[in-house]
């Protein structure tokens, strides 16, 4: 009889075939055409928007609920609200795994990780008010898992990858994808695509830009610029050749926005860090989980993107923090 496969390579597992059945779970509820919006920010503003929807709350449900199954007494950080696994409902949970994870060997460096090392970040639909707005293709399903505040695997679904603006969704049996990776061992379920030399193309916020964004922006003096949903879906952006970084000069994404990304970049040699380029620190027991200092990602030519944020605007982030 086969050994068992390492922790992480099993847990890996079962978040890749959990997020494919969030992927249907998000579709579902759009078929059905009553998404359940409501403004989940402090002062219900228009302002400070910040929309949640029926698909992410069972996304969320489907996914904390399947981990937990799975795995009892896994520190898991989510979105949105706490699940309490008792109260759901079956056709939510998740008891199998994905077969083609199982057949990787595990890099030496992850073997001993233990259930109690890690803690998964979880983003049930990144992209929601894209989403509410029918631009289907920025949202993402995101699962990362950090060990001692680094992320050591990622997982990220695409629920409408394939969808053409204007097809019915009830028509798009074949919809969906799923991106994964772990640092040592590769990554998964997509092409990479190395950006020409001499291109500068930036992705950036559609829906959160400010003086900081847009100072930024500029100061990379672009050859074009990508506004976008998803802190997920810019980083599918930035790994497969659409754009050359991903840059956000702002707080507002939080550790479950960046921790699945972050995976999939190092597992190809690439970056995220702060806009001071420090590392993101996953920690379960930090008072915020906001990445206060902005996100810069990229694949290649990293340290020349922080060396171009202009002072102003980092002294301006220091400000805020």
């Amino acid at each position: 009889m086969a050994a068992p496969k390492p922790f992480l390579v099993r847990l890996v597992s079962s978040s890749v075939a959990i997020a494919n059945r969030a992927g249907v779970v998000i579709r579902d509820v759009l078929k059905k055409g009553e998404l359940g919006i409501v403004n989940k920010s402090e002062d219900g503003s228009a302002e400070s928007y910040d929309p949640q929807t029926e698909a992410d709350r069972l996304a969320q449900k489907c996914i904390i609920g399947s981990l937990l199954k799975q795995y009892p007494g896994l520190k898991v950080v989510g979105e949105e609200e706490d699940v309490e696994v008792n109260d759901l409902s079956q056709d939510l949970l998740v008891t199998n795994q994905d077969s083609t994870v199982l057949q990787h060997e595990c890099p030496d460096k992850y073997k001993n990780i233990k259930p109690e090392d890690v803690v998964i970040w979880v983003d049930p639909l990144d992209g929601t008010r894209e989403f509410t707005e029918g631009l289907y293709n920025h949202s993402t399903v995101l699962i990362g898992v950090s060990c001692a505040g680094r992320p050591v695997a990622g997982i990220i679904h695409e629920p409408f990858y394939g969808y053409r603006k204007g097809a019915k969704i009830s028509e798009c049996a074949t919809l969906g994808r799923t991106i994964w990776g772990i640092p040592g061992m590769g990554a998964f379920g997509f092409q990479c695509k190395t950006p020409p030399e001499g291109r500068r193309i930036i992705t950036t916020t559609r829906s959160h830009s400010n003086k900081l964004v847009v100072e930024a922006i500029e100061a990379m003096k672009p050859d074009g610029i990508l506004k976008v949903g998803g802190s997920g879906h810019k980083v599918m952006l930035v790994v497969e050749g659409e754009a050359d970084g991903y840059i956000f000069a702002s707080a507002g994404c939080k550790r479950w926005d960046t921790c699945a990304g972050e995976a999939i970049l190092e597992t190809l040699g690439g970056k995220l860090t702060d806009v001071f380029g420090n590392q993101v620190t996953y920690d379960f027991e930090a008072e915020s989980y906001v990445n206060k200092a902005g996100v810069v990602a990229s694949l290649k030519n990293h340290d020349l993107y922080i060396s171009m944020i202009p002072d102003s605007v980092k002294e301006g982030l220091k400000a805020k923090s």
